[in-house]
């Protein structure tokens, strides 16, 4: 069998991260996969910025557990653009374009 590369790799996954998925190892699709499955479980998606959960929308609401995770995103894209999650508070939302970056925060570097 090949040897999984790109987005099809595990990569080692920080503490918040490895526990909220009860793995310390995914691929990043899993990883991706994984959190949108919860947000959706637990209809934490809205169409406004900062609005009350109603299970649609382009925005998440941050509840307790998905804060933990969002709140080590710090970071810089390859077009300069930043995403800084980390005085986000319980409530707030995430527009759904961020999930990269949330996701590349919370693994480790190799």
């Amino acid at each position: 069998m090949a040897e999984a590369k790109g987005l099809s790799k595990p990569v080692k996954l920080k503490k918040e991260l490895a526990e909220f998925l009860g793995a310390t190892e995914l691929p990043r699709t899993e990883i991706t996969k994984k959190l949108w499955d919860y947000i959706k479980a637990n209809k934490l998606q809205t169409k406004t910025e900062n609005g009350k959960p109603e299970n649609a929308g382009k925005f998440i609401v941050a509840d307790a557990k998905l804060l933990q995770i969002f709140k080590n995103t710090n970071s810089k894209s390859k077009s300069g653009k930043v995403t800084d999650l980390t005085n986000l508070k319980e409530g707030q939302t995430i527009n759904m374009m961020q999930m990269a970056a949330v996701v590349g925060a919370n693994i480790e570097s190799t």
